[in-house]
């Protein structure tokens, strides 16, 4: 069996975020108690010097004992207060917070103090929740080059996965993920613009959902797709994202019976790798045991065609996003895109040690939404996104099931990341900007793999009883088999 490594806030780590909330309304836990122990389970843990350090988390906040204190005397006085009052959540360090540097782990952003909260971070304040630090992610959110190492970033070095500490924690919000898992808090904000939430929720075993584009605010947070960015929860149940989403949201996430939604499995979109796909076929006769049958469609997966329009779309769409960005930040440092690009260039020891920048050069290139490539790529990508792929395979259906990824892979800083075989499940609804969530559903040669459930825009209610459902289905909360091992970095 998994052992804790690190015993004294192991009883405090394990507990998710409704039951921590439960604890602290029943006055078992002060706010304070719960915030000095994941404090100190994070220095324990994730200092880089340590045996066990995951890297996940980038900086702990100053204010964070503060705001856990006020929780407490909120609720002394018999105030009002939300579902998460008093709980602790990380945020992705691209994510601007008042104290934080929230640089997108990069150097080009450093000692550029933000101007004020990011909007949904304002919203996680309005709800009591407790702002304990950033995590680590994948440098300015994966997009700087095609042969990059997923969760590494200048400042905050490669985080690594609790599963196994050589392997992937996924991107780009592997420290967000990773810290869930790892009991460093109950709840995290990770981003995606396409499967940068579901890839490293579903690589360490926790949940995640990427809410449809344009129903979170993202003003604060540091672009790339102005069309395909989508901050969203990452939690180790359906519940507690469902609870974080209404945090973002401001308001309590609508309730939906999984019991009448009509499923669909994307037989055309599995991952390719026989353990993750034969563990997703169990999972879903579980589910129909549960639910009932579920109809099969043959929705197209995407082709080379529809990669290089992605990647044209957010390309162009990234460098005019991030010159306006650095306008609205201010302070000293690179001031365009282009700034950026030579900046990293001019230190190159520490941005460019283990891989380029080919994405951002080509980004340059291309002359953002004013350029001639856009507009036709992105033309052809909501077709085919839209029209050709989900809404026929929607036809009759709220949400579409299919694995999500194989077991994470091992981290390599020289060659960049070999990748895991995973499902197309994620590229469509990015591109159209539909929502889609994950749960774990199975152990696969010790380690985990989870589902990728996709629904129309507005369907995040359908995704979050579907995701709890499942979860019953397969029985890994229950039996405590979503405990991380922390196996240390091994051959094979």
């Amino acid at each position: 069996m998994p052992v804790d490594p690190h015993p004294p806030s192991a009883a405090i780590a394990a507990l998710g975020a409704g039951a921590l909330s439960d604890a602290l309304g029943r006055g078992e836990l002060r706010s304070v108690e719960v915030v000095d122990a994941l404090i100190g389970r994070i220095h324990a843990l994730d200092a880089p010097e340590t045996p066990t350090a995951l890297r996940a988390v980038l900086e702990v906040s100053e204010r964070a004992l503060a705001e856990a204190a006020s929780s407490d005397t909120r609720r002394a006085h018999g105030a009002a207060l939300g579902p998460l009052d008093g709980v602790p959540v990380l945020v992705k360090d691209n994510i601007e917070v008042e104290g934080l540097a929230s640089c997108a782990g990069a150097t080009a952003l450093v000692d550029r103090p933000v101007p004020a909260d990011a909007s949904l971070v304002s919203s996680l304040r309005d709800a009591g929740l407790v702002v304990l630090g950033a995590t680590n992610l994948s440098e300015w959110a994966n997009i700087r080059s095609e042969h990059s190492t997923s969760g590494w970033s200048a400042l905050g070095g490669l985080c690594g996965n609790p599963w196994s500490l050589g392997r992937s924690a996924g991107g780009s919000s592997s420290g967000a993920a990773a810290a869930v898992a790892a009991g460093f808090a109950p709840l995290a904000i990770g981003t995606e613009t396409d499967g940068s939430i579901v890839c490293p929720s579903s690589l360490c075993g926790v949940a995640g959902l990427k809410p449809a584009v344009g129903s979170v605010s993202r003003t604060g947070v540091v672009p790339i797709s102005a069309s395909q960015d989508s901050p969203g929860p990452i939690a180790r149940s359906a519940a507690d994202v469902a609870l974080l989403l209404g945090a973002l949201f401001g308001a309590s996430l609508e309730r939906a019976d999984a019991s009448e939604l009509r499923l669909g499995v994307a037989r055309t979109w599995m991952t390719g790798h026989g353990a993750t796909d034969a563990a997703f076929e169990q999972a879903i006769t579980a589910l129909a045991h549960e639910l009932g049958s579920l109809a099969d469609r043959e929705p197209p997966s995407p082709g080379e065609q529809e990669h290089e329009d992605e990647l044209t779309v957010m390309l162009c769409e990234l460098s005019d996003g991030i010159d306006a960005y650095l306008a609205r930040r201010g302070g000293e440092g690179p001031a365009s895109f282009a700034q950026v690009v030579e900046f990293q260039a001019a230190h190159a020891d520490v941005e460019l040690a283990h891989f380029g920048q080919d994405l951002f050069e080509r980004a340059l290139s291309l002359g953002g939404r004013g350029g001639t490539a856009y507009g036709p790529a992105r033309e052809r990508n909501l077709a085919w996104a839209r029209s050709a792929c989900l809404e026929p395979t929607f036809e009759g259906l709220d949400v579409l099931l299919a694995p999500a990824w194989g077991p994470a892979w091992k981290s390599d800083l020289v060659l960049g990341d070999p990748g895991s075989p995973a499902s197309p499940a994620c590229r469509p609804a990015a591109i159209a900007g539909w929502p889609i969530a994950t749960v774990p559903i199975a152990l696969v040669e010790g380690l985990p793999v989870g589902v990728a459930l996709v629904a129309r825009p507005g369907g995040e209610a359908a995704l979050v009883a579907l995701a709890a459902a499942m979860e019953r289905a397969v029985g890994l909360l229950e039996d405590g088999s979503l405990s991380p091992a922390w196996a240390p970095p091994a051959r094979g």
